[in-house]
């Protein structure tokens, strides 16, 4: 099972468009994880559009009639996600993102918001925060794991360009 996690997409407030080589990952993944802030219905439709199958969230620059909720867990080949964007302060976002983790009893805890880069365990459980997909402030670069799932095992791999 390949998954692509990628969020933070912004179009169009703080980028024109995902990069081709985003949606070219997404297109070949066999799910595809999205942390919120597509920031418009059309950046949404883009992800829809070249997912072969798509697990998302809110974020909170997203539009209100998004059809996404603001956590979403789901399981692949024995390991347990829950996706969150991770809204509100940076100082308290850690302990914020794992207490959904814990509240969904997560193996993996995927967050963005932060637009930062972070792949750490604690307590038992993994956070995974993919950056920004466009390169969207605060982002340097742009961003996006690509996870192997294979009975339990994560392999995490970060692609920038």
């Amino acid at each position: 099972m390949r998954l692509v996690i990628f969020g933070d997409t912004h179009v169009p407030s703080r980028a024109s468009e995902i990069p081709e080589w985003v949606l070219d990952a997404v297109r070949e993944a066999d799910h595809v994880v999205h942390t919120g802030d597509f920031d418009s219905q059309e950046a949404y439709e883009t992800v829809t559009d070249a997912a072969p199958s798509l697990t998302a969230v809110a974020g909170n620059m997203d539009p209100r009639n998004l059809d996404v909720s603001v956590v979403e867990p789901f399981e692949r080949e024995g390991v347990r996600f829950v996706v969150t964007h991770g809204t509100g302060p940076v100082e308290s976002y850690r302990e914020r993102v794992l207490d959904v983790g814990r509240e969904e009893d997560a193996d993996v805890v995927v967050a963005g918001h932060t637009h930062e880069v972070v792949d750490e365990v604690v307590d038992g459980i993994r956070l995974l925060n993919p950056g920004s997909a466009t390169g969207a402030a605060p982002a340097t670069r742009t961003t996006l794991y690509e996870v192997e799932v294979v009975d339990g095992d994560l392999d995490v791999t970060l692609r920038a360009e």
